[in-house]
């Protein structure tokens, strides 16, 4: 059958190359729901709720804070060992328009555990609603994925085997989602190590979650131990930040002076 041929668009090519860079990765997956019914009662109370993306790329930062594990790279060049860095950086899948084309591409965030959920939120809404172009990581991410295809290997393969820039390039963990197209369950390929999704709130106040992890990195009791320290991070630690800065945006009450 003749068929026509077509060019494969930059975002498109950019996602072949990163599927290209995930596929030697031993992923294995675990989904729980999280009961979130404390988060879920500070955030309808917040004034500008954040978004589910920018609350769950803190909270697992947090977590990571205390798991070193969690921080931890596969390195296979010069030979095969692990690379524990000093903090988390976290990749956010945001989906984008990109020359009348779909295009999904990837927002870095530096030690987000350090970084009040506000300012994450704005990141990542800047992230979402800038013109391409006006956003840095998007502007070099998309000038690399034009470059011939030998070039590009070679920078893909720089990035995965050195270990000081590996955190630079892909991060220590990805957060993505696609809720806001309705229930499912995303079961999404990087270079690893760690890749978290969520799903919808449920009437029962819960989020379904899938962790997928290197299995060469950890096995599944501690990734079940860190889903359950999330939910508790996800109710106490982000849920008592909505509540404060509920408060502090709440106006004062007028004091009656006495005549």
């Amino acid at each position: 059958m003749r068929g026509t041929v077509r060019r494969i668009t930059i975002p498109r090519r950019f996602v072949a190359d990163l599927m290209h860079a995930s596929r030697g990765v031993p992923f294995v997956s675990l989904a729980r729901p999280l009961d979130i019914r404390a988060l879920l009662d500070a955030r309808a109370q917040a004034t500008r709720p954040p978004g589910w993306a920018a609350i769950f790329v803190k909270a697992f930062a947090l977590v990571a804070k205390n798991e070193p594990i969690l921080r931890t790279l596969y390195i296979k060049w010069p030979w095969p060992h692990f690379y524990e860095l000093p903090r988390s950086v976290g990749f956010v899948t945001i989906a984008r328009g990109h020359d009348g084309k779909d295009a999904v591409l990837l927002q870095r965030m530096r030690a987000p555990d350090e970084m009040p959920l506000s300012e994450i939120d704005a990141v990542l809404r800047h992230a979402k609603e800038a013109p391409v172009d006006e956003v840095p990581a998007f502007r070099k991410m998309l000038m690399a994925t034009r470059l011939p295809l030998p070039f590009r290997r070679f920078i893909w393969w720089l990035g995965l085997n050195w270990g000081r820039q590996r955190a630079n390039y892909f991060g220590s963990f990805g957060v993505t989602s696609v809720a806001a197209f309705g229930p499912g369950e995303l079961h999404a390929l990087g270079p690893g190590p760690f890749i978290l999704s969520y799903g919808m709130t449920e009437p029962d106040h819960t989020i379904g979650v899938v962790l997928r992890w290197d299995h060469r990195i950890s096995d599944a009791a501690l990734i079940a131990h860190v889903l359950i320290r999330l939910e508790q991070v996800l109710n106490n630690e982000i849920a008592a930040e909505l509540r404060a800065n509920r408060q502090q945006t709440e106006p004062k009450p007028v004091r009656k002076v006495a005549t």
